[in-house]
């Protein structure tokens, strides 16, 4: 699974109010423009962006293509989700950086002790709204 791909492709609000009708019921590409009130060849244009993704299958029924969603797809980007969540915020430790800029290491979370340009480098550039 490509997440990125997948985000990209659950971003878009259209996409998500197929994605949506989808998980709950089997559709074709004509139910989904009537559902939706959109033209089935923008449906068709979604749809295809969205089984890029590797978020919908296809069925044939007859002369009809009804969709479904790959559920597993949807359960490992949200363990993804959620192992991103889970990260552990770090304190910034410059003393042990080998590409901080600090002579000063030792003292640069002591209050203006660190440079102007070591401090923006650690913390990153304040917002100066």
């Amino acid at each position: 699974m490509d997440k990125t791909k997948v985000l990209k492709a659950i971003a878009d609000e259209s996409r998500m109010s197929i994605l949506k009708l989808l998980l709950k019921h089997n559709y074709c590409v004509r139910a989904l423009a009537n559902e939706l009130q959109l033209t089935e060849a923008t449906i068709s244009q979604h749809l295809k962006v969205l089984r890029e993704a590797g978020l919908l299958v296809g069925e044939k029924r007859g002369y009809f293509m009804h969709y479904s969603v790959e559920r597993e797809v949807l359960h490992e980007l949200a363990k993804k989700i959620e192992a991103l969540a889970a990260t552990k915020r770090e304190a910034c430790q410059p003393e042990k950086r080998d590409d901080c800029p600090a002579d000063e290491k030792k003292y640069c979370h002591k209050k203006d002790k660190c440079r102007d340009e070591v401090k923006e480098f650690c913390h990153g550039k304040k917002n100066e709204n």
